[in-house]
């Protein structure tokens, strides 16, 4: 961390040298979690260390469900 309170800037890939995102990691100190920036990994196709961007395995929830399957889910009447 900078003296000024900064997060500090520029990280690299450490095998290829190219730039790399900041992460936030949390780190406990005295019973307390702080925030500790880090190197992210590195999205370089042609790096030995190269970790692809995240894509979403199945497509994220509808907001509406339809309410049958609600009743059904939640077992038979009582």
């Amino acid at each position: 961390m900078n003296r000024d309170g900064d997060r500090p800037a520029g990280h690299v890939c450490g095998s290829c040298r190219h730039p790399v995102d900041t992460v936030v990691e949390r780190h406990k100190t005295f019973g307390m979690y702080v925030p500790q920036w880090t190197a992210g990994p590195c999205h370089n196709p042609d790096c030995e260390h190269y970790v692809p961007e995240y894509v979403p395995a199945h497509p994220p929830r509808a907001a509406h469900t339809a309410p049958d399957a609600r009743r059904k889910e939640a077992g038979p009447p009582a």
